[in-house]
């Protein structure tokens, strides 16, 4: 059985003011809660949110044939909500460290810690949120399935260079999503793709993909497509065989934190690999100690109903460039 030391003999490991500085940070390491909208922190497990599902009509009071003065009824309308909810489910992370290290005064651990705490929670955040992997079963459908459930998938080009037509072109990723009623305001994509998309030029012959120079947007692998945001993130999370390219409206997809991250230290424990089952660590056997982190996160795009498609089983505000058979 593994022995746990109380949070008070993980203190001196783990001051509160690196709680924050996580919780802070962990958007950094995210690219769907980089681009994504935060909605204020949860109180409890679950939040509803009322979705508009019904839009209210307008009726002339005297339409015609005929005019029948002041004396035209008025009709009435409605308007429809439904439910869609924001459920928070634990995302935990273990990270092992050598005694030896923590016994080294000069050591910077959480230096060490941090980082890799990061981006363990962004990955295994955004793998959830575009594919479903090892996703909560009360999360939504992941974006790369509702996406192409909603007509909203575009095949890569097959032995031509036709880029352009088929991410900015009237049929292509950029259309898919406008004609659902949004304005795609942002980009996801494989590092791949970087090639692909260098030598794409408008009708000037001017580049419309070229790192970010505009003010207060700044950091690495910060580029534009078409003047709007576009991320290639390094921490593993795109899976080129799903999905080259995701374009959409971010803010229209939300996610909420239950609460703040706690902590816990492992120092007898056995650490295995969950789908093989292998043990990855001996804790008490190779001298080492476990730093268990939880945190409690929960995404959901409400997807409302607007004006140009009224459609919800064809109305989504992502679209997604693969390869055919992905």
């Amino acid at each position: 059985m593994s022995t746990y030391i109380p949070r008070t003999g993980a203190e001196a490991l783990m001051p509160e003011e690196y709680t924050r500085e996580i919780l802070e940070s962990v958007p950094e390491s995210s690219s769907v809660m980089s681009l994504g909208y935060r909605a204020p922190n949860m109180s409890r497990a679950q939040r509803r949110m009322p979705v508009l599902s019904v839009l209210p009509t307008a009726y002339f009071t005297n339409p015609g044939p005929g005019d029948v003065g002041d004396l035209g009824w008025k009709k009435t309308t409605r308007l429809m909500w439904e439910n869609k909810y924001l459920d928070a489910e634990e995302l935990n992370v273990i990270v092992a460290i050598p005694e030896a290290v923590l016994d080294d005064a000069d050591y910077d651990i959480w230096g060490e810690v941090k980082p890799k705490l990061l981006e363990a929670y962004g990955l295994a955040f955004d793998q959830a949120v575009y594919y479903g992997v090892n996703a909560p079963a009360v999360w939504p459908t992941n974006i790369v399935a509702a996406a192409t459930a909603a007509g909203n998938w575009v095949s890569a080009p097959v032995g031509t260079n036709d880029w352009y037509d088929v991410i900015l072109g009237e049929d292509g990723l950029v259309a898919k999503v406008e004609e659902d009623g949004y304005m795609v305001n942002g980009y996801v994509s494989a590092l791949t793709m970087r090639g692909k998309l260098r030598g794409l030029r408008d009708s000037n012959k001017q580049p419309i993909f070229k790192p970010i120079t505009r003010e207060g947007v700044q950091g690495p692998s910060r580029y534009e497509l078409d003047g709007e945001l576009m991320y290639f993130p390094k921490n593993g999370a795109i899976i080129p065989d799903r999905s080259l390219l995701i374009a959409g409206d971010w803010s229209k997809l939300i996610y909420s934190i239950r609460k703040d991250i706690t902590w816990k230290i492992m120092t007898e424990a056995v650490i295995q690999d969950p789908v093989t089952g292998e043990i990855v660590y001996n804790l008490a056997q190779q001298n080492m100690v476990g730093l268990r982190s939880c945190m409690r996160i929960a995404w959901q795009v409400p997807n409302p109903i607007n004006r140009v498609n009224e459609d919800e089983d064809s109305r989504y505000p992502f679209s997604v460039l693969g390869n055919l058979g992905s």
